[in-house]
């Protein structure tokens, strides 16, 4: 049974569009909004750091394409 643990336990992702880089870190990692199939599943807005290769990742955030439009909304709203 641990072999079928450790097989669900793997993640695994598509990178279906890159949408653009948000900011650029000396390390080389970059912040990026991609749209992302993640584990075979529907394709979301994501938005994390990742590794020159897109093989490294550091923690994110994923929208539905109807969260991402309310999220949209609310930062024009913002006064900057």
């Amino acid at each position: 049974m641990a072999g079928a643990e450790k097989e669900r336990d793997e993640v695994t992702y598509e990178v279906i569009e890159h949408v653009g880089v948000i900011a650029t870190y000396p390390s080389g990692w970059t912040k990026e909004l991609n749209v992302v199939a993640w584990n075979g599943g529907a394709e979301k807005y994501d938005l994390r750091d990742w590794d020159a290769k897109h093989e490294h990742m550091s923690r994110g955030i994923t929208l539905h394409k109807e969260e991402a439009k309310i999220l949209c909304e609310l930062l024009q709203g913002q006064k900057m």
